[in-house]
């Protein structure tokens, strides 16, 4: 008998300065009741679900800055969220801006939850890959300083045993790197819960503005089939306080076919029946690691020092 999670994929339109945080929780329980409605076990909301993307501009005053922040989860505005999944019964991914002081220090990390249907944190991922920079652009249109305001992931990439199959999360940029699908592969994921608030316009690289949905399909596509996964990647889309987001939210199988896909820039679900046993049909075939995968043949890597090491030694 097949394992069947049916999914939805939460596109949210834009989250403007002005808008709260309860408002905004309104608006994804109103989705997630859409996707009940048509079956869903789970629901997946974007990167940075909250609140308006504050990295794309410029600001030195920390109380501005907390502001983005919830330093616990539920809190006050978030837990109609958790009571609407545990009351229809309902799992969720949420990304958010997360405020830490367990080392005994202030830290801030772009991250991301899951939740059981019972409203539970299930595991907590931390993103890796922040694009970007530290120092402001002149005379770009926006500003992109992740590596400003957040502090790199330090949870690795683990996976979770939830909701009938095994579970990954990842974040925006970790899209572009296989070493993302790759860690989790390793460990048998079965589904990658990503969100995104992808501009349209790169200024580093402008030449390549049309291809940005292109981009952002090609990455989740070819993780999902090399690793035999699940990838539902899920936009906060539209124009946002000026930016103008991508979106074409999908869902997309093992074999690295969207199997669903949002048409809109606004809030909109897009719903898939997934039986996770469609990854066996690659696991054991033709991405059966165990059987094909040989690294003692691959030779040196570059390692995070810039020399190299074998292969062996890494988790690649």
């Amino acid at each position: 008998m097949s394992r069947t999670l049916i999914v939805a994929a939460a596109q949210l339109g834009p989250v403007p300065r002005s808008q709260s945080r309860t408002d905004v929780v309104a608006r994804m329980i109103a989705l997630m009741a859409d996707a009940k409605e048509m079956g869903a076990d789970l629901v997946v909301y974007p990167e940075a679900a909250l609140t308006a993307f504050f990295p794309h501009w410029w600001s030195d005053d920390e109380e501005e800055i907390d502001s983005f922040f919830e330093s616990e989860l539920p809190n006050a505005a978030t837990q109609p969220l958790f009571d609407a999944a545990r009351k229809m019964g309902v799992g969720f991914k949420l990304g958010y801006f997360e405020l830490d002081f367990s080392t005994g220090k202030k830290r801030r990390f772009n991250s991301a939850i899951l939740v059981d249907k019972s409203g539970c944190i299930v595991g907590k991922y931390r993103k890796i890959h922040l694009p970007g920079g530290h120092e402001f652009k002149l005379g770009h249109p926006f500003q992109n300083l992740e590596k400003r305001y957040f502090e790199v992931g330090d949870l690795g990439f683990p996976v979770w045993e939830t909701m009938g199959g095994r579970l990954g999360l990842a974040i925006c940029n970790d899209r572009r790197w296989p070493e993302c699908y790759r860690v989790m592969g390793l460990q048998g994921v079965e589904m990658i819960l990503l969100g995104y608030n992808t501009p349209v316009h790169n200024p580093a690289a402008p030449e390549t503005d049309d291809l940005a949905n292109f981009h952002s399909h090609l990455s989740m596509q070819s993780g999902a089939y090399q690793n035999a996964t699940w990838v539902v990647g899920v936009a906060k889309a539209g124009v946002e306080e000026g930016v103008d987001m991508i979106g074409q939210s999908c869902i997309i199988a093992p074999s690295g076919e969207i199997v669903a896909q949002c048409s809109t820039l606004g809030d909109e679900i897009a719903v898939a029946r997934c039986d996770l046993d469609r990854c066996n049909i690659y696991k054991e075939a033709v991405f059966n690691f165990a059987l094909h995968r040989r690294t003692e043949h691959y030779g040196l890597i570059v390692g995070r020092t810039g020399v190299g090491v074998p292969m062996s030694a890494g988790v690649f």
